[in-house]
């Protein structure tokens, strides 16, 4: 992937900044998701796109239906990641970490995140965790990904995020996002969003704080892809911890 120059930099960072936060802590805390519409740029989306076939950026590729995960394929980048997805990771993680560390101090959990992303890397690193987590998905007409939460050792992060690199309804029609929501003692709810190219999803990777009259208590989220109608489907999911294998 060809290499994200200063300026590309600079100006991904300043868009970051500018971004609405105390809205998206709002919904986050709120819903367990925030969608941020137009994000990245049409170009951006058919950059990384292009970069499915270099074989040599990849780590590790997955044929869905071999592990009864879904219909598709998914491949997880190799250390060093390219420029652009390094940044992404690298920048949207401290303005994640004040989300995660409420989410912690609301469950009382004995858990707090590093400002830094290379810190909280090094405590995965301590706990075995050395392989990259940033992954591109593929489905074609028919494919689709089963509910699960994106865990790859004892320590994570709970937030992620999925950027949509296709159009809705030009590219391909179908393949919603599915959020569950389990419910205590009651029925698990569903939510379906449909983000459209350049979109990035902000969501959580296992759970989120639901406020009661007692205080607050842990529900539990899994997430999936409906199955894709038509065409061709790519995202770019962005994991902030990284993985045992």
């Amino acid at each position: 992937m060809p290499a994200f120059n200063p300026q590309q930099a600079s100006a991904l960072l300043n868009k970051i900044e500018g971004l609405d936060w105390e809205t998206i802590r709002a919904q986050m805390h709120m819903q367990g998701y925030s969608i941020l519409k137009d994000f990245l740029s049409d170009e951006l989306c058919e950059l990384i796109k292009s970069h499915y076939n270099h074989q040599q950026l990849y780590r590790k590729t997955v044929t869905m239906q071999q592990h009864r995960f879904g219909y598709g394929e998914y491949k997880y980048f190799n250390y060093p990641l390219p420029n652009l997805l390094q940044q992404l990771r690298t920048q949207f993680y401290p303005y994640l970490v004040p989300i995660a560390n409420a989410w912690s101090d609301a469950l009382k959990l004995d858990r707090q995140y590093p400002d830094s992303h290379f810190e909280f890397l090094q405590q995965c690193q301590q706990a075995g965790q050395n392989k990259a987590t940033v992954l591109i998905l593929h489905y074609q007409q028919d494919g689709f990904n089963t509910l699960h939460q994106d865990l790859y050792g004892e320590v994570y992060f709970p937030i992620q995020m999925v950027f949509v690199l296709s159009q809705v309804n030009s590219d391909f029609t179908g393949g919603e996002l599915v959020l569950t929501e389990q419910v205590p003692r009651a029925q698990s709810k569903a939510i379906v969003l449909q983000p459209d190219q350049g979109d990035v999803l902000i969501f959580t990777t296992q759970f989120r704080p639901k406020k009661s009259t007692h205080g607050y208590y842990r529900v539990n989220m899994k997430h999936a892809v409906s199955q894709v109608r038509t065409g061709e489907r790519y995202t770019l999911g962005i994991i902030f911890h990284d993985a045992v294998s």
